[in-house]
């Protein structure tokens, strides 16, 4: 038994060692087949690509060329690799271009703006028009055939981009010599008027074609013409030909006749040059061939233009008298009124702005004039300028030499670098850590991480005060009060604080104005200095009405109270140096006529690309720029040439028989009212600007009367009617007054 149950035991043993060789047997065969299957499949995979490939070359061998077309096909391809490289190049580029159609780009906003004056004159206006748009089917057949003659003949047959007009134009333009015809559609044309600036360059024509692309895509070509007609440009302030139909006919646009219609329609390309307000000739010759071109395109006969010809229009109404509109003013108060009204629930408003129109026309004819003296001597093609009267109200703003060649205002957006302008900051943050313009600092070599200004003259002059380093526009002084006692986030901090509103970068060049600000920026931060040390507070809106009267905003009511931004000990320093960089320093060409105490900086830029003045008086701050849109280098011009010549023609204007005010921390008495223009005859010298004589409507003394009785009309409590009656109450609101005008 016992022999029996081992055998059983050891028999039961046997078996799991005979199962287990079984399974590792059957584990190789398997991974054998696995072996097997993946060399079969690999090879017939390979096997079968060398088919492929083989039948591929089969296929293609029947397309192959040699010689000269083997070159030909070989020139093509590469043709196509670079044309799909230059499409993804220009795509890229126009990308930034495409984020503007992401928003509602068709909306002008809903505010429709009337402007005046300071003194309650119309001025122009801004926002959508009142009535509903003309339908391009109500417009006169004349009109729309004349804009497409002269625009683009082909226009309902291209998609944004017409190549064979641009080759007939780049045709005409080699025949003559010179650019006659231009190759843009209206598409294109609109896409820069809606998203675009008129910079000349590459990229944004690159931008132009994908918009007009763009556009094509997304609007019929009627409502194309429609947008194109309405936002144009069209000289003397006006937007769209209905606008334009009224400013110079006085007219709806459904009524205009064909000459009038040739004389809009010319008007497209060259608005300031074309404008009949302005050289009303010039825009008969330009209405001649906008005839010729109807004729020329087959849409009139010569017998249908006979009588535009022979009658040309003439200008009525306003612009008649050639009033010209501040459009640059108008561009950045209508910006300034939706901000402030953008919870009004009224958004057709009337708009009293600060500008004084007289010394507005005074500003732009000191640009302009020092351009056309100037400007080609010194290489220069762009001039901006701001002036702010002491209490922050802006005067007069000059964007541009002309409005009708590019709306970009270069005195609000345009980024320029300051120069030695900006080191006023520096000085103001360094009197108010307790230096006075009496404090020794060193002009000596420096070096502040591996950078070495230098001086303009090359020299250094060792031990001066902070007034001579100031006055002289030394370099080394700014860099070393940076580097050893300011630090660069404190001027910016004081930058700020003052009015310079664009974000100012903290490397170790800044002192030395390498950091970008707007002409607005200077003028505003520069106003503290008259105002005493406290925010000059610039704003160019006054009051915003509805049309029923209603005050909805009045700057002296709801604005805040202007802070304090330097101490007075700071302000009057800073006063006592600046006063005398006309006298002695950088800026003598600035000095004001009839003994009129003024204070001010130039600033230069590498290369010459800037040129500043920024100058104030007790009554007036004033920021002139000189330069070039390219940023190409003038000709050695300064900001203590050209920039503070046109100061000082503007300021001498300005100070005309005025009664004037003190600069806070300067001691010498006052100038007596000029007589009108006496004074800036006297002083006008060989060369310099020839001064503008500024015409006097009423006498000091009775101007001093009408703002004594402004001021107590305004403080003079509300009347309250007696129990007596009306009559009663009338003859009582007479005789306080009379009383209180006595006092």
């Amino acid at each position: 038994m016992q022999i029996s149950a081992r055998s059983e035991e050891d028999a039961g043993r046997a078996v799991p060692e005979h199962d287990d060789e079984e399974t590792t047997l059957l584990k190789r065969h398997r991974l054998l087949r696995l072996d097997a299957w993946i060399d079969s499949t690999l090879w017939t995979a390979a096997t079968r690509a060398g088919e492929i490939v083989e039948e591929i070359n089969i296929f293609f061998a029947r397309f192959r060329v040699t010689g000269w077309k083997k070159a030909a096909f070989e020139v093509a391809g590469e043709g196509m690799t670079l044309g799909a490289a230059g499409a993804v190049l220009m795509l890229a580029l126009a990308l930034p271009a495409f984020e503007e159609t992401k928003g509602n780009w068709q909306a002008q906003g809903d505010f429709a703006v009337t402007f005046l004056d300071r003194y309650g004159n119309e001025i122009g206006h801004r926002g959508i028009i009142h009535e509903d748009a003309v339908p391009i089917e109500a417009l006169p057949d004349h009109f729309v055939k004349a804009v497409l003659a002269t625009e683009d003949r082909r226009f309902f047959d291209h998609y944004g981009i017409d190549l064979v007009g641009l080759a007939r134009a780049m045709t005409e333009n080699a025949r003559a010599g010179g650019v006659v015809q231009g190759g843009s559609t209206l598409t294109q044309q609109l896409a820069k008027n809606l998203f675009l600036s008129n910079e000349r360059t590459i990229e944004r024509k690159i931008k132009e074609a994908f918009l007009a692309l763009w556009l094509e895509a997304n609007l019929s070509k009627t409502e194309i013409l429609r947008l194109y007609l309405d936002r144009a440009y069209m000289g003397g302030g006006t937007f769209g030909a209905a606008a334009a139909a009224q400013f110079y006919f006085g007219k709806p646009i459904t009524d205009v006749n064909l000459a009038e219609a040739a004389m809009l329609a010319g008007l497209f390309k060259a608005p300031a040059r074309y404008a009949p307000h302005v050289d009303l000739p010039a825009a008969r010759g330009r209405a001649n061939e906008v005839l010729s071109n109807l004729v020329q395109s087959g849409l009139m006969t010569e017998g249908q233009v006979i009588a535009a010809r022979l009658n040309p229009a003439s200008v009525a109404g306003r612009a008649a008298s050639g009033i010209k509109a501040p459009d640059f003013f108008l561009d950045w108060a209508f910006d300034e009124v939706r901000r402030i009204a953008a919870d009004f629930d009224q958004h057709s408003l009337i708009v009293r702005t600060t500008i004084d129109m007289g010394l507005q026309r005074a500003a732009e004819e000191a640009v302009e004039t020092g351009l056309r003296q100037y400007g080609e001597g010194f290489r220069v093609r762009q001039g901006a300028l701001v002036m702010v009267e002491n209490g922050g109200e802006v005067r007069a703003m000059v964007g541009g030499r002309d409005y009708g060649e590019s709306q970009f205002n270069r005195a609000t957006r345009a980024l320029r670098q300051p120069g030695s302008s900006f080191k006023v900051y520096t000085y103001a943050a360094a009197m108010e850590k307790g230096m006075t313009p009496q404090t020794v600092v060193t002009d000596a070599p420096i070096t502040w991480r591996g950078w070495s200004p230098q001086n303009y003259g090359r020299s250094f002059s060792g031990r001066v005060t902070m007034a001579t380093a100031l006055a002289k526009s030394i370099n080394t002084v700014p860099v070393r009060l940076a580097k050893d006692v300011l630090g660069t986030e404190i001027i910016a901090e004081t930058a700020k604080a003052m009015g310079v509103e664009t974000p100012i970068r903290t490397d170790k060049t800044m002192p030395l104005g390498t950091s970008e600000v707007t002409v607005l920026d200077q003028a505003t931060a520069y106003a503290v200095f008259p105002a005493g040390g406290l925010e000059s507070r610039r704003h160019g809106i006054a009051q915003v009405m509805n049309y029923a009267g209603e005050v909805l905003y009045d700057f002296s009511r709801d604005a805040p109270a202007p802070r304090r931004v330097l101490s007075e000990k700071a302000v009057a320093s800073m006063n006592q140096i600046l006063t005398q960089i006309p006298v002695i320093g950088t800026a003598r060409k600035a000095a004001l006529a009839g003994g009129i105490v003024s204070g001010g900086k130039t600033g230069t830029t590498q290369a010459y690309r800037d040129a500043w003045y920024v100058g104030f008086s007790g009554d007036y701050t004033t920021a002139v720029w000189f330069g070039n849109d390219d940023y190409t280098p003038t000709n050695n011009m300064t900001g203590g040439s050209l920039p503070a010549q046109t100061f000082k023609r503007l300021m001498d204007y300005a100070e005309q028989g005025i009664a004037h005010q003190p600069i806070p921390g300067i001691d010498n008495p006052l100038p007596g009212p000029s007589k009108t223009g006496e004074a800036a005859v006297a002083s006008a010298e060989d060369g310099a600007l020839a001064p503008l004589m500024r015409p006097r409507m009423l006498s000091i003394e009775a101007t001093r009367l009408m703002k004594a009785l402004e001021r107590r009309l305004a403080e003079a409590p509300a009347l309250k009617q007696p129990a007596a009656g009306p009559v009663a109450s009338l003859d009582a609101a007479i005789d306080g007054t009379a009383t209180a005008s006595s006092q």
